[in-house]
């Protein structure tokens, strides 16, 4: 299923590919907590209930879903919200939240992350395609990367079409001469595909493919990409 000779580019996920993500938002959220117990102590007590975060969140994605695609300005207004629900002062969520999404760009890497974006971006122009809002200007990843196309800023996130054909156009490709790469069945593999992508299925946990037909390249690490690609394949750039 994989015709590794028509690859002309790779789009690559972040979350969960190159680094789990929830280790990363919970030190995130120790961070945010951290400053509001300082600065907004009211907030602070309030964000102390998982309950009440997530009421605040579901309140706001409801009554603003123009921001479903933008977890940056999502997270940011649900600080707003919560700091004026508990009489603090609504201005102080600019600064939380940059506390918030500094700490949410120091990421852990996964062990064989780091080597497989040196052996792909040496032979393909790499695009970053994520749905979240890791910057990998921040985290320090941007040299290996051609682009970066995100659900922040495109409008519409992963599996939508239209995101993975947006990522071949920044690679000046055709969307059939990408391979994405990702650890979603459905966002990242099965979305791929149905976008007339390739696709590799990064699947750490072992998961069973949860969608009819069968399931494109499964692979245990980013290591096992090695062994894909032609050792002749030099520079696609």
């Amino acid at each position: 299923m994989l015709d590794i000779h028509k690859v002309r580019a790779v789009s690559l996920d972040l979350d969960d590919t190159l680094w789990p993500v929830w280790p990363t938002i919970e030190r995130a959220e120790m961070a945010l907590h951290g400053w509001l117990g300082e600065h907004a102590p009211n907030t602070a007590a309030l964000y102390s209930s998982l309950a009440a975060r997530r009421e605040i969140r579901d309140s706001l994605a409801a009554q603003r879903p123009d921001l479903l695609h933008d977890l940056s300005a999502l997270r940011r207004e649900s600080i707003r919200l919560a700091l004026i629900r508990a009489g603090d002062a609504p201005e102080l969520a600019e600064p939380a939240f940059e506390v918030f999404f500094a700490a949410r760009q120091q990421v852990e890497f996964y062990d064989d992350a780091l080597a497989a974006l040196a052996f792909l971006s040496r032979r393909y122009p790499l695009v970053a395609l994520s749905n979240g809002n890791a910057d990998v200007q921040r985290i320090g990843i941007a040299q290996h990367f051609h682009a970066a196309v995100s659900a922040r800023e495109f409008g519409v996130s992963k599996p939508d079409a239209r995101i993975f054909h947006a990522a071949a156009g920044a690679a000046r490709v055709r969307p059939g001469e990408v391979l994405h790469i990702g650890d979603d069945a459905t966002l990242d593999a099965r979305g791929a595909l149905d976008a007339g992508l390739q696709a590799v299925w990064i699947n750490r946990a072992g998961l069973a493919w949860p969608h009819d037909g069968p399931a494109p390249v499964t692979l245990a690490s980013l290591s096992e990409l090695f062994a894909l690609f032609p050792g002749d394949a030099g520079s696609r750039r």
